[in-house]
């Protein structure tokens, strides 16, 4: 039988650490073990069967011995949530496994040792080919399940399994998580985000903070794993769709029980996958269908939770810097942004609109700003007075000052507040997930709470339509911080509701706060 590659490739190793290289090669020497095993039973050849999902293509289903060694020897694992389009009744459960399982399931009950109700899952395989100078081909096997008709404000438990595997057997109890679903009436709560994770120590540490923020949710803002080392959506990027198995893991103890709402940057086009290379998202993720077409852009929905309305946008389909996908879309997504920001300010209930994605509208680091975003969307976040924009991309912390009109509408100082209504929209660059650290321009200093320097113009560029830099200088550049780092906001409901956002570092420390009302 065909196994994969053992080693490690030389391309892939140079961006992990020690630590990483271990991880890497026992989740290799485990999909290996386990595949032999399963060879034995069923007489030769890779196992396969239980197909459907995107990237996927038909395949056998397998024997009764063989699946019947799957049961025995496949344990799940890379658990995340994610909610549907209505957080207060619905969630999404999803998990990964080596092998294909049959009837893989999702155990639930408001009592950890009551799992009375069982759901039926779907099987996504994804089939990745040979790419040359990484690896063989791999087949990959993620499992979702939809938990629709909960009850608001309920913490739920959970177990995820398959035949041969329950998680409510005393052998595997261990495995069961929980989550909460949204209040059915808006109160206070806590969310968190960044973007540009990957995985390493870093990453790691980040996880390790969010959990301490006991938040209700975290936005991942693109560039989610790094598999695709390259991000220019092109099949000579270099791959490696096993680095999805670490991450899936890296993530678990955080995204079993908090819901992970990602959404679509320039690393996470794998264009070895179709659609526009969003097949590998649409098999290893269950987001929101409630975007403009849930098949072709599964990064692009929204949700709201308690006060605030939330929407995720694909922004490869209007980048100038990076255009693989550039007018995928046919302007599709940006009307129906029109038409959901519309509706969201419309709402009785939704104080606040917080728009996140990946390409930066306002940054001075590497990539800088990108034209096409502001082009595109920045005339519609003025006209609904969107309260407050998050970005990835460039790998460091940065915070503008209200923006109205393309200069600054409102200084706002570390500690300061601001009203969209008057002053314009906070833009926050939350690129410092956990992937390596970018800069700013040379001679430009960092400041942040604790390390506050004198407010200068900073020289820097934006992406043209015509894929090139044009320079500018700008006075909106207020925070900024070259350092792993994500956002934790603070939405209050009431009488006097506000957004409290706050920076931290991956060791804790704040670097930054400010807030965000309404007609102050």
């Amino acid at each position: 039988m065909d196994l994969p590659d053992f080693g490690i490739p030389p391309q892939l190793a140079r961006r992990m650490s020690m630590a990483e290289q271990h991880e890497y090669l026992r989740t290799k020497l485990t999909r290996r073990r386990t595949l032999v095993t399963a060879g034995a039973v069923a007489a030769g050849g890779l196992l396969t069967g239980c197909g459907g999902g995107a990237g996927s293509s038909s395949r056998a289903t397998p024997s009764p011995a063989a699946s019947e060694v799957h049961g025995s020897v496949v344990s799940p694992f890379g658990r995340h949530l994610s909610f549907g389009a209505d957080p207060k009744t619905q969630m999404r459960v999803s998990w990964q496994v080596p092998l294909a399982v049959k009837k893989p399931y999702v155990r639930i009950g408001t009592k950890p040792d009551e799992l009375s109700r069982k759901i039926e899952a779907e099987v996504r395989d994804l089939h990745t080919p040979g790419v040359t100078g990484v690896r063989s081909a791999l087949e990959q096997y993620y499992l979702h399940a939809a938990l629709d008709g909960l009850r608001p404000g309920t913490t739920y438990y959970y177990g995820v399994g398959h035949e041969g595997f329950d998680p409510a057997s005393p052998a595997h109890r261990s495995t069961i998580g929980s989550f909460r679903t949204a209040p059915a009436a808006p109160r206070s709560f806590v969310f968190t985000a960044f973007g540009d994770q990957g995985v390493s120590q870093a990453a790691a540490a980040n996880d390790h903070v969010i959990l301490r923020q006991k938040p209700a949710f975290h936005l991942h803002a693109g560039d989610i794993c790094y598999a695709d080392t390259n991000g220019q959506g092109k099949k000579s990027d270099g791959y490696d769709p096993a680095f999805w198995d670490l991450f899936l893991k890296q993530n678990e103890p955080v995204a079993r029980s908090v819901p992970w709402m990602v959404t679509t940057g320039n690393h996470d086009m794998e264009a070895w996958y179709s659609p526009e290379g969003y097949g590998g998202q649409l098999a290893r993720w269950s987001l929101p269908d409630s975007g403009f077409d849930a098949r072709t852009a599964p990064g692009v929905y929204a949700f709201t939770y308690g006060n605030v309305g939330f929407v995720a946008l694909d922004a490869n389909d209007v980048s100038y810097e990076i255009p693989a996908n550039f007018g995928y879309s046919g302007g599709k997504q940006t009307k129906w942004l029109d038409r959901k920001l519309a509706q969201l300010r419309a709402a009785k209930d939704v104080d606040f609109v917080v728009v996140f994605f990946h390409h930066c509208a306002y940054s001075t680091s590497a990539h800088a700003s990108d034209g096409g975003v502001r082009a595109e969307w920045l005339p519609l976040f003025a006209k609904h007075q969107v309260d407050l924009v998050i970005n990835g991309h460039n790998h460091v912390y940065e915070r503008t000052d209200a923006i109205k009109d393309g200069g600054v509408g409102r200084p706002v100082p570390i500690g300061g507040s601001t009203d969209p209504t008057r002053d314009g929209t906070v833009y926050v660059t939350a690129g410092g997930g956990g992937r390596d650290l970018y800069g700013f321009p040379a001679g430009v200093k960092e400041s942040y709470e604790g390390h506050v320097t004198h407010h200068d113009s900073v020289a820097t560029f934006r992406w043209t339509k015509a894929k090139a830099s044009e320079t500018e200088t700008v006075e909106w550049s207020r925070v900024r911080y070259r350092g792993f780092s994500l956002l934790s906001v603070e939405a209050h409901s009431g009488p006097r509701p506000a957004l409290k956002v706050s920076a931290l570092t991956d060791d804790g420390r704040r670097i930054d706060h400010f807030e965000v009302r309404r007609g102050a």
